[in-house]
């Protein structure tokens, strides 16, 4: 399939494969997949410590009788200030597994959706002389576009400097962009190059 390029000195096409830009849309692939990558970012490190771990509590703080008060044999229950937690919460790994096979598809699945709804935008070359983000607002206004993910084929100093005060402008390249950074923005607007390495990474 042909995807078409905006240049600023007229409209081109780039013939890319069917099976990364034209596949089938799969929203339960691509909900597990963006679920498990979410999943694979949470920390997981809270720790409590249960009475056994607390230290102290060794002694029985008073006798069994006659003191009039409730017996107690520890200083370290629940109950008592400075005590072990009842359910105390444990380091856990939430990551699940999600295959090779599966992430290509849901990355496939995104970008071809996004190229049937027009949102996927491929330009010849998207770069500015400096790392000025009004210079990157008027680049973007004759695309036409406000909300968007900029892909490249290699990193950008001066691009990346100049959308990082933007609200709803992100750059990335096309080595590690991710399904959650495609589905999060309004547009995706690739560079030629970047359309080729996306190609070369999913196939």
């Amino acid at each position: 399939m042909d995807l078409a390029i905006r240049n600023a000195s007229g409209n081109g096409s780039v013939q890319v494969s069917d099976a990364v830009f034209g596949a089938e849309l799969k929203p339960g692939l691509i909900h597990q997949v963006v679920t498990a990558y979410l999943a694979g970012a949470r920390s997981g490190t809270k720790a409590q410590k249960t009475r056994a771990e607390v230290s102290g509590g060794g002694q029985k703080p008073w006798r069994q009788k006659g003191t009039g008060r409730a017996r107690a044999g520890t200083t370290r229950g629940p109950l008592w200030r400075g005590g072990g937690v009842t359910f105390a919460a444990r380091p856990r790994d939430y990551s699940q597994k999600v295959n090779r096979k599966m992430y290509r598809g849901a990355v496939c699945s995104i970008l071809s959706d996004l190229a049937r709804a027009g949102r996927l935008l491929v330009v010849s070359e998207f770069r500015v002389n400096a790392p000025k983000t009004k210079e990157l607002i008027e680049q973007l206004r004759i695309l036409g576009v406000s909300d968007c993910l900029i892909l490249t084929d290699g990193l950008d100093e001066n691009l990346y400097l100049a959308a990082r005060n933007l609200m709803g402008v992100d750059v990335m390249s096309a080595q590690e962009v991710d399904p959650v950074s495609l589905i999060a923005f309004e547009n995706v607007v690739a560079t030629e190059g970047a359309v080729r390495k996306l190609e070369e990474r999913l196939l």
